[in-house]
């Protein structure tokens, strides 16, 4: 989330897209908590020191928000746009009991979705039982699709310095 693009790191860009959306935006984070705190409300931490993945904060987020539903975004996709954040929440407020997750061609994105905060205590005792796949928790509890092309740029993966700085060999 730290790593620079376009001159600004990931999170700035997408703090920048949700931060009208909220009064609660919350940063799951393990480390480097000062660089993170200029950009959320609450940050969050896993509870367990091996950094068991993803869920770990998606647990941390939906156990400190303060509102019926949690928008999940990972930082290294800041091609995501408002529009498609808008139709995430049409579908989220159509069904507002389940999840909703970005889906594109057979391909499901657990961590771009809407969770019910409701739902934690579901989500907890997926944790308890050795369950670590979002996707599958989600699938499990009904999870409602958007439906995106399989090639939509909004949700290209930039995770390394090369992806997002193509060409360069070196990150800004």
């Amino acid at each position: 989330g730290l790593l620079p693009w376009h001159g600004q790191p990931l999170v700035a860009h997408l703090q920048r897209l949700t931060r009208p959306l909220t009064d609660d935006l919350i940063i799951s984070c393990n480390r480097n908590h000062e660089q993170y705190a200029p950009y959320a409300d609450q940050l969050v931490s896993d509870d367990s020191p091996d950094f068991p993945g993803p869920l770990a904060g998606i647990r941390a987020g939906l156990a400190a928000a303060q509102h019926a539903h949690v928008l999940i975004l990972p930082c290294d996709v800041p091609n995501i746009d408002a529009g498609l954040l808008v139709e995430l929440r049409e579908i989220a407020q159509s069904n507002p009991q389940l999840p909703v997750m970005v889906r594109h061609g057979a391909f499901w994105e657990p961590l771009i979705c809407i969770i019910p905060t409701h739902l934690k205590t579901a989500v907890q005792q997926a944790w308890d039982a050795g369950e670590r796949s979002p996707r599958k928790i989600f699938l499990q509890l009904g999870a409602v699709g958007l439906e995106c092309p399989a090639d939509d740029p909004r949700l290209a993966n930039l995770n390394t310095p090369e992806l997002l700085h193509p060409g360069s060999g070196v990150s800004e």
